[in-house]
């Protein structure tokens, strides 16, 4: 068994800094949702500049637009795909993108703000000052991949959209900082920052990670467009597992080049969260939760919700795929898989945490 515990900080910044991290959050939620919709509507490539400051001011005359709109038809996006295109439907994925990107510059605005605001105070103390750092350059890292993912479909390749390993590397960074997010959150909740890695908190923690891996791999689906390939259940264009799985011209990257290899792998592992939801589901109904601190012994309610989003996540993925994957319905799956991604690590910690919530 592993202890931690630190000093206690007071209740006061205890609670400016979990209200700083849950605004954040709902940010980096709300830019994980702006983002795949201007992934399913195409728009990621509309802006083929990166102007981290300049950037942030929207075209302000129709001579603007014109030139903006000259600069994107120089794209593979535009002369394979979008040619027919005129400057209406131009501004309607440039309104996408350049929202996706405001977001992102406010979010980055409001974590230093808030950052500094903490440090003056004294309040970033115990490993605080580190972990708050830690999640700005994140951010930054997250925006210089954004931008890396962008050029894949601009001149720095052939591909009329973005690279899907680099789209699938954008979206698990942004992952990896709400969960974070949701991390810190949860231990500011506590009196003291102290846990305790046992053998159920660590599997429930590789679970996250399972579902993590699973998240990715729903980027790569969304990036080869595999989603929209077989929509068909359970079976793929009539077979269970497809015909076209192996391609030997891919050899060992068909698990991420292949539609019909990327989409039966993504169905798979849903099947083993799903039963894995189920066992966490059933224990969280039928254990009690051991009397600590007082506490009266209550059922395991965070495996029971878990469980419940899991499942639901899997028929609405099913849904979703049968529909052909419009719009709304697949910003639903995403939005649901992130918060199936939380709760996963929120019943890590609440295994892990042993300290009353103050």
């Amino acid at each position: 068994m592993i202890h931690t515990a630190e000093p206690k900080i007071s209740k006061t910044a205890r609670l400016w800094m979990r209200r700083w991290l849950i605004l954040i959050g709902v940010m980096v939620y709300a830019m994980i949702l702006v983002g795949g919709a201007t992934r399913l509507t195409d728009s990621g490539l509309s802006i083929t500049e990166w102007k981290p400051i300049s950037g942030a001011l929207p075209p302000l005359s129709e001579q603007h637009w014109e030139e903006l709109f000259d600069m994107y038809k120089g794209t593979a996006e535009f002369r394979l795909q979008n040619f027919s295109m005129d400057i209406s439907e131009f501004k309607y994925i440039y309104w996408w993108e350049w929202g996706h990107r405001l977001l992102g510059r406010l979010i980055g605005l409001i974590a230093i703000a808030g950052a500094v605001v903490f440090w003056s105070r004294g309040w970033l103390k115990h490993g605080w000052a580190g972990r708050f750092a830690f999640l700005i350059v994140l951010g930054g890292l997250q925006g210089a991949i954004g931008w890396w993912m962008v050029s894949s479909g601009i001149g720095e390749t052939s591909r009329v959209d973005v690279a899907p390993y680099r789209l699938m590397t954008h979206f698990c960074l942004a992952l990896l900082i709400i969960g974070l997010i949701a991390w810190y959150w949860m231990q500011l909740g506590l009196s003291e920052v102290s846990g305790r890695w046992s053998k159920w908190s660590v599997a429930l923690m590789a679970f996250a990670v399972v579902i993590f891996i699973q998240m990715g791999s729903g980027a790569l689906v969304a990036g080869l467009d595999a989603g929209r390939t077989y929509t068909d259940w359970p079976l793929m264009a009539g077979e269970f597992v497809p015909s076209r799985y192996w391609m030997s011209e891919l050899g060992l990257r068909n698990p991420f080049e292949n539609i019909a290899a990327a989409q039966f792998n993504h169905r798979m592992l849903a099947y083993f969260i799903g039963a894995v939801g189920v066992v966490l589901l059933t224990k969280g109904v039928l254990s009690r939760r051991e009397e600590t601190n007082c506490n009266i012994a209550k059922p395991r309610m965070h495996t029971v919700i878990l469980g419940i989003a899991i499942l639901l996540q899997i028929f609405w993925g099913i849904y979703t795929l049968v529909h052909v994957a419009p719009l709304s319905l697949a910003l639903i799956h995403q939005g649901i898989g992130v918060i199936v991604f939380i709760l996963a690590i929120r019943s890590a910690f609440k295994s892990w945490s042993y300290s009353s919530f103050s």
